[in-house]
C-alpha cells in the first residue's frame, strides 16, 4: 500500500487543522493506521492509532482530548482531526500502515509509511 499524507500547514496556537491521508491499493480496510510525529532534533513519536473496522482507538497522553482519529474505508482515508493546536505539536506529521486487528503504538509495528506533512503552530 502506498501512503499519501496532506494538510498541513501553519496554524496560530488553538487553532486547528485536519490531516489526512489516502492509501493506494486494495484491501485498504484490513489495514490498521497510525499518526506518528517528528519535531526537529526529536525522535520519532507515537499520535494516534485506529484499528481497521475504527472500533478501538488510541492516543498519546499529550495530544489526548485534542486529536481525533477517524477512517472512512469507502475512501482508502484515515484522518487526524488536531483542535487546541499548541507551539509543542510543531512536527512533520506521518501517517502509517499495518496490516491487523488491533492498534499500535510503536512505529516498529508499521509496515508502510507515507512522506509526510509539516504542522507548524506559532505561539
Amino acid at each position: 500500500v502506498q501512503l499519501q499524507a496532506s494538510g498541513g500547514g501553519l496554524v496560530q496556537g488553538g487553532g486547528s487543522l485536519r490531516l489526512s491521508c489516502a492509501a493506494s491499493g486494495r484491501a485498504f480496510s484490513t489495514y490498521a493506521m497510525g499518526w506518528f510525529r517528528q519535531a526537529p532534533g526529536k525522535e520519532r513519536e507515537f499520535v494516534a492509532t485506529i484499528s481497521w473496522g475504527g472500533s478501538l482507538r488510541q492516543y498519546a497522553d499529550s495530544v489526548e482530548g485534542r486529536f481525533t482519529i477517524s477512517r472512512d474505508n469507502s475512501k482508502n482515508t484515515v484522518y487526524l482531526q488536531m483542535n487546541s493546536l499548541k507551539p509543542e505539536d510543531t512536527a512533520v506529521y506521518y501517517c502509517a500502515a499495518v496490516i491487523g486487528r488491533s492498534v499500535y503504538a510503536r512505529a516498529s509495528d508499521y509496515l508502510y509509511w507515507g512522506q509526510g506533512t509539516l504542522v507548524t503552530v506559532s505561539s
